[in-house]
This record gives C-alpha cells, sequence and structure tokens, in this order.
C-alpha cells in the first residue's frame, strides 16, 4: 500500500456533508466553516475561489479545488461580489449580518441555492475529520489547489452530480464513497502536475529500491524491520540504501517507519475498539507499554487519552452531520 492509498484505508468519509448548489450571479458564499478539508466542484458555469489573503482562482466546468481548513474563503461568481451568504461551523448558514438568509432557499435533497434554472450549479464535500495517516499526504498540499478538468480526466464529477439529489437506500454511502474517489484522484492529479511541490515521499515510490522499501514498510507495518533487512529486500547494500532512503524521502528509515506505525495506531485506536495491546501489536510494537511510550513522545498524550479526545469529537461530529444533513435536504 502506498501512503496516498493510506489516505483512503484508514478514515474514510463516514456522512460528509455533500451539497448541490444552484445560483445564479451574483452570488458570493463566505465560507468559514472551519472544515479540515473540502472539495468543490463545478458542474455548470464558473466560479472564483479566494482564500482569505491569497490571490482569486477562476474554476470551470469540471475543475476540482482541494481547500484545507480551518482558514476561511470565499467562492463567488466575481471575487467583487459582496457576501450574500456565510456558512459557519455546522454547516450554519446566514446572512453576513447574521439574519436569516434572502433569495436562497432548500431545493430539493442535498440540493439549495436560487431556483433550479439557476446558470451555475457547484458540489461541494467537506470532510468533518482527517486521520493522522492523511496528515502526511495533506500537509504537503497548499491551502487551495485547483485541479483543472482536462488533466484530472475522470467522470466522476459528473458522476457525483448525478447522484448527489437522489435518495435511494444507501445512498449516503454511495456519495461517500465517490467523494473519497474524486479526492485521490484529485491529489494524485495535483501531485503529477505540481514536480517543484510534490512532497519527497510520493516522488520516491518511484524509485526502484526505494519504492520496494516503502511498500514493504506499508504492507507489512508489523514485521520487525531493520535498515539491513529493508536492504537486503531490495537486494543493495545497508549503507548504500540508507544514503539512498534519507536522500529521497526526506528522513532515515527507521524514522519512516515510525513515523508510520503511530499514525496506524492512531487511526486504529479512533476507528476501532482494539485494546491498546493489540493496536500495538498490529503495528509492530511489542508490548501497550512501548507503544504508549512512542505515541506519547510523537503526538504528547497517551493512546487512551488520544482515544477518549476521539470519542468525544466523534459524537460532536454526529450531531453536526445530523444538523448538516437536516439542512442540506
Amino acid at each position: 500500500m502506498d501512503t496516498l492509498a493510506g489516505l483512503l484505508d484508514g478514515p474514510r468519509a463516514r456522512g460528509a456533508f455533500l451539497l448541490r448548489s444552484i445560483l445564479e450571479p451574483p452570488w458570493s458564499l463566505r465560507i468559514q466553516d472551519q472544515a479540515p478539508l473540502t472539495l468543490v466542484a463545478v458542474v455548470r458555469g464558473s466560479a472564483w475561489i479566494t482564500p482569505d489573503g491569497a490571490e482569486p482562482v477562476p474554476l470551470s466546468p469540471g475543475d476540482v479545488a482541494l481547500v484545507r481548513g480551518p482558514h476561511p474563503y470565499t467562492v463567488a461568481d466575481d471575487p467583487a461580489t459582496p457576501w450574500q451568504v456565510v456558512i459557519n461551523p455546522g454547516q450554519r448558514c446566514s446572512s453576513p449580518t447574521g439574519e436569516p438568509l434572502d433569495g436562497l432557499s432548500d431545493l430539493g435533497v442535498r440540493t439549495w441555492g436560487a431556483g433550479l434554472s439557476g446558470t451555475t450549479t457547484l458540489l461541494t464535500g467537506t470532510y468533518q475529520v482527517v486521520g493522522e495517516i492523511s496528515d502526511r499526504v495533506l500537509t504537503e498540499l497548499p491551502g487551495l489547489a485547483a485541479v483543472r478538468h482536462e488533466s484530472l480526466d475522470t467522470p466522476l464529477v459528473d458522476l457525483l452530480a448525478a447522484e448527489i439529489s437522489k435518495n435511494a437506500p444507501g445512498q449516503e454511502t454511495v456519495l461517500d464513497r465517490l467523494l473519497d474517489l474524486l479526492l485521490i484522484n484529485a491529489l494524485r492529479t495535483w501531485f503529477a502536475g505540481s514536480p517543484d511541490r510534490t512532497p519527497a515521499w510520493y516522488s520516491a515510490q518511484c524509485d526502484e529500491v526505494v519504492g520496494q522499501a516503502l511498500q514493504l514498510i506499508h504492507d507489512a507495518p508489523a514485521d520487525q524491520w531493520t535498515v539491513a533487512g529493508l536492504a537486503a529486500r531490495c537486494g543493495v547494500s545497508r549503507a548504500g540504501f540508507a544514503r539512498r532512503f534519507t536522500e529521497l524521502v526526506g528522513e532515515p528509515p527507521m524514522t519512516y517507519l515510525t513515523s508510520w506505525r503511530l499514525a496506524l495506531a492512531a487511526d486504529l485506536l479512533r476507528e476501532s475498539d482494539a485494546t491498546i495491546g493489540a493496536v500495538a501489536r498490529q503495528v509492530g510494537y511489542g508490548s501497550a507499554f512501548a507503544l504508549s511510550n512512542a505515541f506519547k513522545r510523537r503526538y504528547g498524550t497517551s493512546p487512551q487519552e488520544y482515544r477518549r479526545g476521539s470519542l468525544l469529537a466523534g459524537a460532536a461530529e454526529g450531531a453536526v452531520g445530523e444538523l448538516a444533513g437536516v439542512q442540506a435536504q
């Protein structure tokens, strides 16, 4: 498993906030929901997206914008259009002065806007939680990454547009998976098209030796890997392997292995009820005590405290998801 695949192998979209917006110029949406990651796709018409303190970026049909939170941004028909709607945490919508919205309303399942005949259609998918594995990917992105339709080369935007307003059994799961696929496709396209901004570990996966080592680590993190063992499996000398890995990935092999194991442990603590000892064994630590020491050095908290905090956050996110679902429908 490569690191990008790990993004979806751990925490996945679960009841993500998904909305189709149908708008007629002039329109302007101020987004300050503090979500860690949002995808904005243009289906019809055009839009401008402007992160606070940055230059406006135009979007055309089929384009996808990846927006890293929690900083606010604006999506509008024109950068000069005054805000009409403010979207707050919990997907609470109001006018810029906090009053009820005027001129925009629910238009059906997961759909809102000025009317079904509006000339601009946007799709918005919001991840409320980003797990530790995906942090390795997402921290490499700028605040805004615009992926153009000609390089994206996928029918996923159209497919999501066709599915988002349906209310069939299991539809929430269908939409979550489509959102995940669109995210992975957009990330892959962004990294491939931005060589000067591509993270070292991503480029290193193409190296004949280091790529094989990364695959071994990702596929079997619980194995008792050593530098010598990885070098032998890759068919090179220990010293040459260590030097090559460090140069291409940006950190030594054992440092990378440790960070990957702890990221996996964090996701297991969040997503399962396995004991600390069971989690330790799954990620390559001999005991709960050994994992706890390493985990606390990395995250500043014990596995038990981390899990407790995740449960509390999950309860809050569930309440947000219910509210968002009511508003979207």
